[in-house]
């Protein structure tokens, strides 16, 4: 049954895992084949390596999917994997209908950042992974500590070991999409929290100028892990975007 659905592939960010996208698995998988893979290092796969390349995330994520048998699909990318998705939609751009980047951007770098990478990297070589991520993770989250998801994100996170943690980090600091941004031919929507420690508004910004056919979604009040923090809301935005329908150029008409 699930080969007549459509497919929606959702790619968590650095430190996460499969299981960050439980509310949306639950509100979409009886419309879609809801494919929500753990990318290496991370999650279900934290034995494996991460690698030091964005590009080579993405393969592997499309080497999953060509294994499944997917097709084309629609693809939703988180923080880090916001990068992933962006590269994806490039690589494969006759298979990705539409697009969703989310709490990410085009520069890995990431110039407002709570804390450089560089200092992230140093705290994880210094202090080792447990210790370092409890402001990364808390800084996820409007609420802090206090959240409610930021529990389970802690545990997810400390699955993860150094190399792999290291291996990511590099990843995105040596990763610039900006001048790949023209290319991205899917419908794509921008979604952004407002007080998104980790990307700040020029980031998405350049994502919703630059791409072609990209709309803008930003939620008030909320912080970089919207869909834990807001799952309604988000849920409710995402739904509608991947329910419009596909816009048709002049010459496919033909």
């Amino acid at each position: 049954m699930d080969g007549a659905k459509p497919t929606l592939v959702l790619v968590h960010g650095y430190l996460g895992g499969a299981a960050q996208w439980d509310h949306q698995v639950a509100q979409f998988r009886d419309r879609f084949r809801v494919v929500a893979p753990d990318l290496p290092g991370f999650g279900t796969r934290n034995d494996a390596m991460a690698p030091d390349r964005i590009a080579d995330f993405a393969r592997d994520v499309l080497n999953d999917l060509d294994a499944q048998g997917v097709g084309s699909f629609m693809l939703v990318g988180h923080s880090m994997g916001g990068m992933i998705a962006q590269d994806i939609a490039v690589q494969a751009a006759d298979r990705v209908r539409r697009l969703v980047l989310y709490g990410t951007g085009p520069l890995g770098a990431l110039p407002d950042r709570f804390e450089p990478i560089t200092a992230s990297k140093a705290r994880i070589q210094i202090d080792g992974v447990k210790p370092a991520i409890r402001p990364i993770v808390a800084s996820w989250f409007l609420a802090g500590e206090s959240a409610p998801a930021y529990d389970a994100c802690l545990d997810l996170a400390a699955r993860v070991k150094a190399p792999a943690a290291l291996a990511a980090l590099t990843a995105m600091e040596n990763w610039d999409g900006r001048e790949q941004l023209a290319r991205i031919k899917a419908p794509t929507l921008v979604l952004w929290g407002d007080q998104d420690r980790s990307y700040g508004w020029r980031q998405p910004e350049m994502l919703w100028r630059v791409i072609p056919a990209a709309a803008l979604a930003v939620i008030p009040g909320s912080a970089h892990n919207v869909h834990q923090e807001k799952p309604e809301i988000f849920n409710l935005l995402l739904d509608d975007f991947l329910s419009d329908p596909i816009p048709v150029s002049p010459e496919a008409a033909l």
